[in-house]
C-alpha cells in the first residue's frame, strides 16, 4: 500500500473543510518508503495543542506532613490556638483556612467550638463541657466503661475519665478495626468531644496503633483537600498538590500518570464524567450483554426487558406502569390467543410489525454498545502488551550501543512512549465516540480517529517485528518518521476535541 493510499485526505462530500482534515497540514514524501511527515501544524491547532502548563508539585509522605503542618502555623498565628486544637477545627473545615476564619469571625467562641466538637479554650472551668450526672460514676475511680475501679484514671479536656486498659483497647479498636482518626470521640456515650492528637498519643500507648492513627490523619488531610490527590498507583506513598482543581494530566515522580480531576488514567479525550457513566455501565452491562441478546425479550408495550423463566408463552409485563399480557413466541397480545380462529404459528405482519420495530432499536441499543466496547477493550489489551516492548527496547538499545552512543538510540524509547500514548488516546476516544450524537464534527472526529488508528497499528507493527541490532542504520530514519507522525496524528485529534469542547461542538446522548 502506498503512502497516498494510506494517509491522503479523505473528500466526504462536506461542504466546509475543517482545519482537522489531515490535508491541510500534512504531506507525503519518500511513497516508496511508504513514509510520511508533517509540516508545521496552523496557528489555531498550535494554540489548542500549547495549552498553558498545569502547575503541581509531587509530595512525598514526609512533605505532606509538613504541609499539614505549615497550615496549622499559619491558622495559630492568627487565633493563637494549640497545634492539636487546631488541626480538629480544620479538619471539620475540610482544611479550608478561609471558610475557617469567616466563620470563627462571625460567630461566638461557644458557637464555633461546639460545631467542631472541641473543648473552647477561651471558656472558664465553671463553663466547661465536664462530667455530666448521667456519666459520673458514683465511686469516683470508677471506669466507665469496664466498671473496674481503677487508681491510673485518664481523659479529655471534658473531664470525662477511664482506666487506661479501656482507653487503649478503645483507641485500637477505632482505628485499627474501624479505620477512624479524625472523628474518634470521648467514650462517654452523651460527650462529642473529639480526641485530639497529643491525648491519643499518650492514651494509645502503642506504636503500631499511633502509627496507623497518623497514617490515616495524613490521609484524611489528603483527602479533604481539593487541591491534593494521591497518586494512583499502586503502593505509591506521594501526593499532588495543585493550585486549583481540574481534570489536567499530571505525573508522578514514580512515572504514573493519571487525571488529577478524578484519579483515573489520564482519560483525554473523555471527560471525567462520562468516564465514570461508562465504567459503571461496562460494570453492569459487559459480562451479561451477549447473554441477555440470546435469552431475553422486550416488552411489546414498554420495551423492558424480560427473562423467561418457566414453560408458559404466557408473559405478563412485571412494570407497574404497564402490566401487558402478550405471547412470548410471537409477541403479540395474548387475548386473541385462546379463540379458535387465532392461529399463532402463522406470520402477521400487521400484529407483530410494532413489536419487532421496539426489539429492533434495543438490540441495535447494544449492538451499538458491543462495537465501542470492543474497540475499547481491544487497544487496552494492545496497550498492555506494547508495555512489554520496553524491556526488549532497553535490550535492543543496549546491544546497539557498541556501534552508537547512548543518546542516537534513544529513538526506540521515544516511539514506544509515542505508540504507548497513542494507544492510551485511542481506548479512551471510543468512549467519547460513543456518547456522541451523529453530526459533521463526530465525522470529522471518527477520520481522525481512523488516521490516528491506521498510524499507530503501523508504528506498533514495525517496533514489534522489523527492528533488529543488524538493521538498525536502515531502519532508524522511518521509526523517527513514524512517530513523527504519530505524534501528530494524536495532536490533531486532541486539538479537535478540546476546540470543540470550547465551541460547543459536541452532542451528547445523555
Amino acid at each position: 500500500m502506498s503512502s497516498d493510499d494510506e494517509y491522503s485526505d479523505q473528500d466526504h462530500g462536506d461542504s466546509q473543510r475543517s482545519i482537522y482534515s489531515q490535508s491541510s497540514f500534512m504531506t507525503c514524501v519518500d511513497s516508496d518508503e511508504d513514509i510520511c511527515t508533517e509540516i508545521d501544524l496552523p496557528d489555531r491547532l498550535r494554540r489548542f495543542d500549547e495549552l498553558d502548563e498545569f502547575a503541581y508539585t509531587v509530595l512525598t509522605a514526609d512533605q505532606i506532613v509538613q504541609d499539614q503542618r505549615n497550615i496549622i502555623d499559619e491558622v495559630n498565628n492568627v487565633l493563637h490556638l494549640s497545634p492539636q486544637l487546631t488541626r480538629i477545627i480544620l479538619n471539620h473545615f475540610k482544611w479550608d483556612k478561609e471558610t475557617l476564619f469567616e466563620k470563627y469571625f462571625e460567630s461566638t467562641p461557644k458557637e464555633f467550638f461546639q460545631r467542631a466538637h472541641a473543648v473552647n479554650p477561651f471558656s472558664t472551668p465553671s463553663t466547661q463541657c465536664i462530667k455530666s450526672p448521667s456519666t459520673v460514676s458514683v465511686i469516683e475511680n470508677l471506669c466507665g466503661i469496664c466498671y473496674c475501679p481503677c487508681d491510673d484514671m485518664k481523659g479529655l479536656d471534658c473531664g470525662h475519665t477511664f482506666c487506661s486498659a479501656c482507653w487503649k483497647q478503645y483507641l485500637a479498636n477505632k482505628t485499627c478495626s474501624e479505620g477512624l482518626a479524625h472523628s474518634i470521640t470521648c467514650p462517654a456515650s452523651d460527650c462529642d468531644i473529639l480526641v485530639d492528637d497529643v491525648s491519643f498519643v499518650k492514651l494509645a500507648d502503642n506504636m503500631e496503633v499511633i502509627a496507623r492513627y497518623q497514617q490515616l490523619i495524613t490521609n484524611t488531610f489528603v483527602e479533604c483537600n481539593p487541591l491534593m490527590r494521591w497518586c494512583s498507583a499502586p503502593s505509591c506513598t506521594n501526593a499532588i498538590k495543585a493550585s486549583y482543581c481540574e481534570s489536567r494530566a499530571v505525573r508522578c515522580t514514580c512515572g504514573h500518570e493519571f487525571c488529577f480531576g478524578c484519579g483515573e488514567n489520564w482519560h483525554e479525550p473523555v471527560s471525567c464524567a462520562f468516564l465514570k457513566r461508562w465504567l459503571k455501565k461496562n460494570a453492569e452491562d459487559s459480562e451479561t450483554s451477549n447473554w441477555i441478546a440470546q435469552h431475553t425479550k422486550e416488552c411489546p408495550k414498554c420495551n423492558a426487558t424480560i427473562e423467561k423463566d418457566g414453560g408458559c408463552n404466557h408473559m405478563v409485563c412485571k412494570n407497574v406502569h404497564c402490566l401487558y399480557d402478550f405471547c412470548w413466541v410471537c409477541l403479540g397480545s395474548w387475548e386473541p390467543h385462546g379463540s379458535s380462529w387465532y392461529s399463532c404459528n402463522r406470520f402477521d405482519e400487521d400484529e407483530g410489525r410494532q413489536a419487532r420495530q421496539a426489539q429492533e432499536r434495543c438490540r441495535s441499543s447494544m449492538a451499538r454498545y458491543l462495537h465501542y466496547y470492543n474497540r475499547h477493550m481491544n487497544h487496552m489489551m494492545s496497550m498492555r502488551a506494547e508495555h512489554k516492548l520496553y524491556a526488549s527496547v532497553q535490550a535492543k538499545m543496549t546491544d546497539m550501543q557498541e556501534n552508537m552512543s547512548w543518546i542516537e538510540v534513544q529513538f526506540l524509547k521515544e516511539a514506544v512512549d509515542v505508540l504507548c500514548h497513542c494507544r492510551a488516546t485511542l481506548l479512551y476516544s471510543y468512549v467519547f465516540a460513543f456518547y456522541l450524537r451523529n453530526n459533521n464534527q463526530k465525522i470529522i472526529f471518527e477520520d481522525n480517529q481512523r488516521d490516528m488508528e491506521m498510524a499507530t497499528e503501523k508504528i506498533s507493527e514495525f517496533l514489534e517485528r522489523e527492528i533488529t541490532v543488524q538493521n538498525l542504520y536502515e531502519v532508524k530514519q522511518k521509526v523517527l518518521d513514524l512517530t513523527h507522525y504519530c505524534r501528530k496524528r494524536r495532536t490533531v485529534l486532541l486539538c479537535h476535541v478540546r476546540e470543540g469542547y470550547e465551541k460547543d461542538w459536541w452532542d451528547f446522548m445523555e
